[in-house]
């Protein structure tokens, strides 16, 4: 009788049970909402309900972003990968080894050109799932790149900005990508090309304090973290409390830091009307008059 009690029936669940993704579920950190990962995904990882911005891969935004989902993929310059070889819990080049084998790619930023609604564009994705998105030699190796390419191709450069900052790792390599960058941004002016910024959750350190803040047009996610240092040290910096909503996206749009707050659906029209307006270029339907 025990046998048959305690045996069989887990032995048959066993059988019958199936086996259920953990991921099949997400909840939105705002609402508590539970959405199926299919129907967040196709809504480009927006929660339907109460709009939270989820964080969206690279590849997946410019499937969004470009005509047809086509772009092609620019490859990034080869650079020494660990130039101090830095080591603090671990190996720098053994973490740069889990990075690449979980995202499957080389580095923070991906490069990629195609059109947005007939307008060519050159964009610069930061992937926060390498390494916080922190910018490091190779990604601003890959930025200058990628507003070379812009410059070759006569095309507006747009950078969808995610990161924790500079990347300790790499000392003062890192820091010298600020300023390289900085010069990169004036040569796509000097040719008279439109740079656009994208300020996703979070932009933070030394992104914010060089590229991700030039932009012609400044352009954030609703609800985004966008800051240098965070709330919490300014606080105890200054022993003062921080008003609310600091550094979320609606609060430095209304104190001037950034142009508009624009939801991930609207930010592809958004950029090829701008980028029409500043190229005087004409528009789908004057074209097919």
């Amino acid at each position: 009788m025990n046998w048959i009690s305690n045996v069989v029936p887990p032995r048959i669940r066993s059988l019958l049970r199936r086996e259920t993704p953990e991921n099949l579920w997400v909840k939105c950190p705002e609402s508590g909402q539970l959405v199926f990962h299919k129907d967040l995904e196709a809504n480009q990882m927006v929660v339907p309900g109460s709009g939270h911005h989820m964080p969206i891969a690279p590849k997946a935004r410019c499937g969004f972003l470009f005509d047809g989902g086509r772009f092609d993929e620019l490859p990034l310059p080869e650079v020494p990968s660990d130039p101090l070889k830095f080591r603090d819990i671990k190996r720098y080049s053994d973490r740069l080894k889990e990075y690449r084998a979980k995202t499957g790619a080389p580095d923070s930023i991906l490069l990629a050109q195609g059109e947005i609604e007939a307008v060519p564009f050159t964009v610069a994705l930061h992937d926060f799932r390498f390494q916080g998105g922190t910018l490091g030699l190779a990604a601003g190796e890959a930025i200058i790149a990628g507003m070379a390419a812009a410059v070759e191709k006569r095309t507006p450069f747009a950078m969808f900005a995610a990161s924790g900052g500079a990347r300790m790792q790499e000392g003062a390599f890192s820091l010298m990508q600020l300023p390289r960058t900085t010069v990169a941004v004036r040569r796509l002016r000097a040719a008279g090309l439109p740079y656009f910024v994208v300020l996703t959750n979070p932009t933070t350190g030394g992104v914010t304090a060089s590229y991700a803040m030039l932009g012609d047009v400044q352009i954030a996610e609703p609800g985004a973290v966008i800051g240098f240092a965070g709330a919490r040290v300014i606080e105890q910096t200054i022993r003062e409390r921080l008003p609310d909503g600091f550094q979320r996206a609606e609060y430095l749009r209304d104190h001037g830091m950034v142009d508009m707050v624009t939801p991930r659906h609207e930010i592809r029209p958004t950029l090829a009307r701008m980028a029409r307006i500043l190229m005087n270029r004409p528009t789908p339907s004057a074209d097919a008059a």
